[in-house]
């Protein structure tokens, strides 16, 4: 029998978890300094108790800088296959975390799946599945359907959960009042958005938010604490609804983490590059070092297509400056339910902002791999090369379809001869130096 219940319960009574163990080993820590920073809140360990197969990772601004990836199918994307195919990808790659959004279909066994097969932490965003689990409109939920919900994805394993619950009544005349660009762009926002306006009651994940932190505590279940107001266009960033919506965020976390209930707070959004790093230090004063799990965040808005650069950007200076969580974006954001090729373009730009950030914030051991490339470049080893690549597959194919000729192989077909690292080899080593 558990002794507690969840991670953080754990690490306050001084209990070395098997999770605690396996992130402190992860981190190049010691379990003693992880385990304070789990009961202070500043480090979540998403992992549900009905999750046994998962590979548990730990989130926080002083680790490594974690991934996510959105899936899951759509009324006009249907098939499941395909999801799974994205999900093993995904985790192939390196994801941290896999976010099923499905919003169509019979969305349980999918879900089941993921937490049975997946060793990547999973998240949900039930206000989604509501809909589609009862089969009934938006109107005729009631807040009892959407809270049993919630419990519906803590026993089938879900280790996070997105909740919008800093959304109130309150917020229907902030929208109004001060006349937003893009109103709200989160789709769960914009769902609890609807239903208060439709129903006249008040946000059922912020009225019933003690009886959802007792089920959070039954299963342990992260809660991701949902922006709704996140901006959705730059001249919306950093404005009253969000701010606003910030600081309710950060009293729920103080009430979660008297429930022992692990939190995370979500961000934005699209920001202007001057304006990240800013919002990086207010959401870690207000939410109290609560790891912080932005989306991008998206620099400029001009860029459809090539969302996936537009967020790295975002994501590595977010990252630099105590963003723990990156969601991915991919080159089909604002377009299209991504493919395939778009997760793997997604996931690749996100490594790269994650790891860029890592080593800037001094993570120990984050340039190793730097390093270990330097020396095969200085080597001209091209299969050491490849073996540090985030991608190795691309970077062999690109070499392969344009290789140099004979006389010159160890060199690529940039400069051939004229390869300075060649040239500066030679020279070192007394040899002669052929550039024709």
């Amino acid at each position: 029998m558990r002794e507690y219940t969840t991670q953080m319960d754990a690490a306050r009574k001084g209990i070395v978890t098997p999770e605690i163990k396996a992130v402190a080993e992860k981190e190049h820590m010691t379990s003693e300094a992880l385990m304070k920073l789990v009961a202070e809140g500043k480090v979540a360990i998403c992992a549900n108790k009905n999750h046994t197969c998962l590979n548990p990772e730990g989130v926080g601004s002083m680790l490594r800088t974690k991934i996510n990836v959105n899936l899951g199918v759509s009324r006009d994307c249907k098939d499941y296959d395909i999801e799974m195919q994205k999900v093993m990808s995904a985790v192939n790659m390196g994801a941290e975390a896999i976010m099923d959004l499905s919003s169509h279909g019979d969305t349980q066994p999918f879900r089941r799946k993921l937490t049975h097969e997946c060793p990547a932490m999973i998240g949900t965003v039930p206000v989604y599945d509501s809909v589609i689990h009862y089969q009934r409109d938006l109107a005729t939920l009631t807040a009892r359907d959407f809270v049993d919900v919630i419990r519906m994805h803590a026993e089938d394993g879900v280790d996070f959960v997105t909740l919008h619950c800093g959304i109130t009544r309150k917020t229907i005349e902030q929208i109004k009042k001060h006349k937003r660009k893009m109103n709200i762009v989160s789709r769960g926002g914009s769902l609890v958005f609807a239903w208060m306006s439709m129903t006249g009651e008040e946000n059922p994940f912020y009225e019933y938010y003690d009886e959802i932190l007792d089920i959070c505590e039954e299963y342990d279940v992260t809660i991701s604490l949902g922006d709704a107001c996140r901006p959705g266009c730059l001249a919306d960033a950093s404005d009253v609804c969000q701010i606003e919506e910030l600081v309710r965020l950060g009293e729920l976390t103080k009430r979660a983490w008297a429930h022992n209930v692990q939190v995370m707070v979500e961000g934005p959004g699209h920001v202007p590059l001057d304006q990240v790093a800013a919002n990086m230090k207010i959401q870690q004063s207000i939410c109290m070092g609560a790891p912080f799990y932005v989306l991008g965040p998206i620099v400029t808005d001009i860029a459809p297509g090539y969302d996936h650069i537009t967020s790295a950007i975002g994501g590595a200076v977010a990252a630099m400056s105590g963003a723990a969580f990156l969601c991915y974006v991919t080159p089909a954001e604002h377009l299209a339910l991504p493919n395939v090729d778009d997760v793997k373009q997604g996931i690749i730009a996100s490594k790269i902002a994650a790891h860029a950030a890592d080593i800037a914030k001094g993570v120990p051991g984050a340039r190793d791999i730097d390093d270990k490339m330097a020396e095969a470049r200085q080597k001209l080893d091209w299969e050491a090369q490849y073996a540090c690549a985030l991608d190795p597959e691309h970077a062999k194919a690109i070499r392969d379809s344009r290789s140099p000729e004979e006389d010159h192989s160890d060199t690529c077909s940039m400069c051939g001869k004229f390869c300075a690292v060649r040239s500066m080899n030679k020279a070192l080593a007394g040899e002669y130096i052929d550039i024709l």
